[in-house]
C-alpha cells in the first residue's frame, strides 16, 4: 500500500499566503505543538485554526472526569480561522472533493530551513477515525516528507493524502520555509 497520493495541483495558494504574510503574530498566538512535552513539534511554529479544546485538570479526578466525558474528535474554531478566512474554501473545496461528512483539526505549519518535524505516529485513535490531508502553501525542493519506508516532495499548489498511521517525519533541507495547511477531514469512502 502507498503512503502518499497526490490528489489534487494547481491550487491557488497566494490570498492565504498573503494574508499569512500580513499577520505574522500568527505564528506566535498559539504554541501548544511547539511546546508539547516530548512531542515532534520542537522546532516548527503553527496557526490552529482547528483544534480541541485544550484544558489543563488540577487533580487525576478532575482528569479522568474530564476524560470519560470528553469526544476526543471534536475540535473547535480557533480565533485564527476567523481572522483567515481564505483558509476556510480551501479546506471546504477539500472536503467536498474527498466526500468530507466531519471536519477535525485544521493548522498551518511552518518548517523553517534546516527544521524538522521528528518522527512519530499519530494515535490509532484519531488516525482510524479522521484522514489526513496536506495542502502546500509554500515548499521547496529539499523538503523530505517520509512516511514508512516511502518519500515524497509535495511542491507548492498541490494536495496530498498520506497515511499518518506510519512513522512519519519532515526534513526542510530547502532555503525557505515548508508551510502546509494540515487537515484532518472524516470521510464517507
Amino acid at each position: 500500500m502507498r503512503n502518499f497520493m497526490l490528489i489534487a495541483t494547481g491550487t491557488d495558494v497566494l490570498p492565504l499566503n498573503l494574508a499569512i504574510k500580513r499577520m505574522p503574530e500568527l505564528w506566535k498566538a498559539d504554541t501548544y505543538l511547539r511546546d508539547y512535552p516530548q512531542g515532534p513539534f520542537g522546532e516548527i511554529e503553527s496557526i490552529m485554526l482547528r483544534f480541541p479544546t485544550k484544558t489543563v485538570h488540577e487533580t487525576e479526578e478532575a482528569l479522568q472526569a474530564a476524560v470519560a466525558s470528553f469526544d476526543q474528535h471534536e475540535n473547535i474554531d480557533y480565533p485564527a480561522y476567523k481572522t483567515l478566512p481564505e483558509a476556510r474554501p480551501m479546506i471546504m473545496q477539500l472536503m467536498a472533493r474527498v466526500g468530507g461528512e466531519r471536519l477535525g483539526r485544521a493548522m498551518i505549519n511552518k518548517i523553517a530551513p534546516g527544521g524538522r518535524i521528528f518522527p512519530h505516529a499519530d494515535t490509532p485513535a484519531h488516525t482510524d477515525y479522521y484522514t489526513r490531508f496536506h495542502i502546500v502553501l509554500q515548499s521547496a525542493p529539499g523538503v523530505v516528507f517520509r512516511a514508512g519506508d516511502e518519500h515524497a516532495y509535495m511542491a507548492t499548489g498541490e494536495v496530498w493524502w498520506f497515511d499518518n498511521k506510519q512513522e512519519h517525519e519532515v526534513i526542510n533541507n530547502s532555503a525557505i520555509d515548508r508551510i502546509h495547511l494540515v487537515v484532518d477531514i472524516r470521510t464517507s469512502r
